[in-house]
């Protein structure tokens, strides 16, 4: 325990207890980090993500009894990875494996060693995040770059890891005040980055362990508090057992999953042994304690491997997926025309991220493969994604996130999995529905080709979101926001609020660019009757008489009705 305020290093055990003490303060100010989103409405669930994968980080710590703190915080990053959610999530998880990769060598960690790992995090979260879009100023990648700069700044005249740790505090703290400067729309919504947020939670957790004071000053205790929820997955039933009956004549033998402990494993070795076992190997961990996760027809194999090894076996899972296969097509689902479609077309397979129970039907019919249940308040994790992957037999994957905060998740899933994973980044549930109808065009076409022509079904579709404000904005885009009041969202950019859901509607869809539009699928959620939106509809057509419109049921939380204009 630490019991002095001089600090010049830390084990690997201190760092378990900061980061447990960062976990537990990050959760005390979960609901003030979600009501800080940009956008007030009822998915703002920025701290719920950052939580999430927090947790399953401290998961993978909390019984490794190893206090060499390169291997300490690998596992830390590795538990982060699988648990990542939502964009602030999946990039605090590339900040704690660019952490521990600076760490790797390190026994203990003393304050150069400190400014080495924040240095490393920084730069491996701006390049990860650089391969697959242009870095946003403003975000919790600008607070982490200012509180790392902090650190290298300091660290030639200061080697208090206690001090060191106040200035990283300091400097998150005035980074983020500064964040709405760097982003407009953060400056227009009146508030600081939420990712940033959550970051600054974790540190002045950290240090409230360091000098055993819960009673410190808190950026935090300005803001005011919101509350949100998790997620769970499902996978979409199928319509009969033709349309995923294995390659393999043996089927789909078992999986097998158990934890191998000791004090001197190989953890290459054990990696090599296992994926020579069968298929879809996750072997992870480090000389104490491994996870190992293998498909086989036998799994006494890497059952025996392992005793034979001379390690102690835990929490071990074994599940026939053959009879589970049996099961999950045992009820065949026909669509609503009177036919039974394929949802595998060759061997790509269609992931999708839905939420409410006629999206989920209406996907299904459209021909995907597995469902990830989420979206709004519910943004699966990288680990979901991998679990619904894994138990597919296709080599070829195409995830739609259809949610702009899961993308970068799907992209952690997509380079994490041994199969070919492309994702197509859809931001609503309507490019969605439109990449996976164009998909059902193009299906003989090269992998590429279909990629590219569900991008650009998917980027041809107008997406409406209504849902209703859980705080007042005095300026959000273009217009203000009373608490309480129906807001429109266009393309994820608020055009229109009231305080009656019909006149915000109304004046949203008049303010669309609809030259070269011609239908328009109103969505109408789980507490809004088929009456109301067909009485929607006859308002619309008003103003648009020229469009086609048709109500579906979609079943969703939240936001009463999605409009998809095409």
């Amino acid at each position: 325990m630490i019991k002095s305020h001089r600090v010049m290093y830390i084990d690997g055990h201190e760092l378990r207890r900061l980061f447990m003490g960062g976990v537990d303060w990050l959760s005390r100010h979960v609901d003030t980090i979600n009501n800080l989103n940009v956008f007030p409405v009822p998915d703002g669930d920025t701290g719920t993500n950052m939580l999430l994968t927090v947790k399953k980080a401290q998961s993978f710590i909390e019984n490794l009894g190893d206090d060499h703190i390169g291997r300490l915080s690998e596992s830390l990053a590795t538990g982060a990875r699988y648990g990542a959610r939502g964009n602030s999530g999946t990039i605090l998880s590339m900040l704690l494996r660019g952490f521990s990769q600076g760490l790797a060598s390190c026994e203990v960690m003393d304050a150069q060693a400190l400014a080495i790992a924040c240095q490393h995090a920084v730069e491996y979260a701006y390049d990860t995040v650089r391969s697959v879009m242009t870095p946003q100023e403003g975000t919790i990648l600008t607070v982490a770059r200012a509180t790392a700069e902090a650190v290298v700044s300091a660290v030639e005249s200061e080697s208090n890891l206690v001090r060191l740790l106040d200035r990283m505090v300091q400097a998150a703290t005035i980074s983020l005040q500064e964040t709405p400067e760097l982003l407009p729309v953060l400056k227009d919504a009146g508030v600081v980055d939420s990712g940033g947020a959550g970051l600054l939670a974790l540190l002045e957790g950290f240090q409230r362990v360091v000098l055993e004071d819960t009673t410190l000053p808190s950026a935090f205790d300005a803001f005011s508090q919101t509350t949100q929820t998790g997620s769970t997955i499902e996978v979409a039933k199928q319509p009969s057992a033709d349309v995923l009956q294995p390659e393999d004549p043996e089927g789909y033998g078992y999986d097998v999953q158990f934890l191998m402990l000791g004090d001197d494993l190989d953890i290459r070795q054990v990696q090599h042994d296992i994926s020579a076992m069968g298929w879809s190997p996750l072997v992870d961990g480090d000389s104490r304690m491994i996870k190992v996760h293998i498909h086989v027809h036998n799994p006494a194999l890497p059952l025996d491997y392992a005793i034979r090894s001379g390690a102690e076996l835990d929490d071990i899972v074994v599940e026939n997926m053959q009879r589970q296969f049996e099961s999950f097509v045992s009820v065949p689902q026909p669509n609503p025309n009177g036919h039974v479609s394929s949802n595998l077309v060759d061997d790509i397979a269609v992931v999708a991220v839905v939420r409410g129970e006629g999206l989920r039907n209406l996907f299904t019919e459209y021909g995907v493969t597995a469902i990830v249940e989420g979206g709004q308040t519910m943004n699966p994790s990288t680990g979901d994604f991998l679990d619904v992957i894994n138990a597919l037999p296709n080599r070829r994957v195409i995830i739609l996130p259809n949610n702009k905060n899961v993308v970068l998740t799907a992209r952690d899933a997509a380079e994490m999995s041994d199969r070919v994973v492309e994702v197509v980044p859809t931001r609503s549930i309507p490019q969605g529905l439109a990449a996976l109808l164009a998909f059902g065009d193009v299906q003989e076409s090269p992998l590429d080709e279909i990629v590219d022509a569900m991008q650009s079904a998917a980027a041809f579709v107008i997406t409406m979101e209504v849902t209703k404000s859980t705080r007042s904005v005095e300026k959000l885009g273009d217009i203000s926001v009373e608490d309480g009041d129906y807001i429109v969202l266009a393309n994820d950019k608020a055009v229109a609020s009231s305080p009656q859901m019909t006149d915000a509607i109304l004046s949203g869809f008049a303010a669309l660019e609809l030259d070269g539009r011609e239908l328009v699928t109103v969505y109408y959620g789980e507490e809004i009757s088929l009456q109301a939106a067909e009485s929607l509809i006859e308002r619309l057509q008003v103003i648009s008489p020229k469009l086609q419109f048709e109500a579906v049921s979609g079943g969703q939380p939240l936001y009463p009705f999605l409009l998809s204009i095409e």
